[in-house]
């Protein structure tokens, strides 16, 4: 059976690493999975009002998918906070939030060693700071440092570099990371057995 998965992100960035996750803990679980992308462009206040929209549609519609994931930056309001402001108390299907804190590239520094077999340069791991940059920033160094020179800002190696990320060091090393593939794990477990 095929897993239908609807999912709303901020930009290109989020659809990047986001799509690689989904797709790679799936399939650690045996579990076919039909990416279905509802807004890839925008920023938050764009994610929030589509998501809404596609709420009401669907429950005006029906043709309900098996998961809905939605995928914002924390963007230094804190992943609690940004939990908060998008959760729906009553919605007829799962929704798991993807909220990398504070943002998405730093997900993309977590693991120095998937860093240096995509890009033959590893990078250093990344501290947990709040300006509104500094992991887009960080990220172009160490592309940079290796040698490359990033022609999107990095975000063109995302897919490959979430492909070989260490998922359970990549835990140990961030929350957000954490609370996401730990959440999104469990519906997979459930769909697996």
């Amino acid at each position: 059976m095929i897993r239908e998965i609807s999912l709303f992100v901020e930009d290109t960035a989020h659809e990047k690493v986001i799509g690689t996750l989904v797709q790679r803990i799936a399939d650690s679980h045996g579990v076919s999975v039909q990416l279905n992308w509802r807004n890839a462009v925008g920023g938050y206040s764009h994610v929030v009002g589509k998501f809404g929209d596609y709420l009401r549609d669907l429950e005006r519609q029906g043709g309900y998918p098996d998961l809905i994931v939605v995928a914002t930056d924390a963007n230094c309001s804190g992943l609690n906070e940004r939990v908060r402001q998008l959760e729906r108390p009553e919605t007829p299907v799962p929704i798991v939030m993807a909220i990398p804190d504070p943002h998405v590239e730093r997900w993309l520094l977590l693991d120095g060693e998937a860093f240096r077999q995509v890009l033959g340069h590893g990078c250093n791991a990344p501290d947990q700071k709040c300006d509104r940059d500094v992991y887009k920033q960080r990220l172009i160094r160490a592309i940079l440092d290796a040698g490359i020179e990033p022609s999107l800002g990095g975000i063109e190696f995302a897919e490959d570099i979430v492909s070989r990320i260490d998922i359970p060091r990549a835990e140990r090393a961030d929350d957000s990371f954490r609370r996401f593939v730990r959440e999104l794990s469990q519906y997979f477990q459930q769909w697996g057995r």
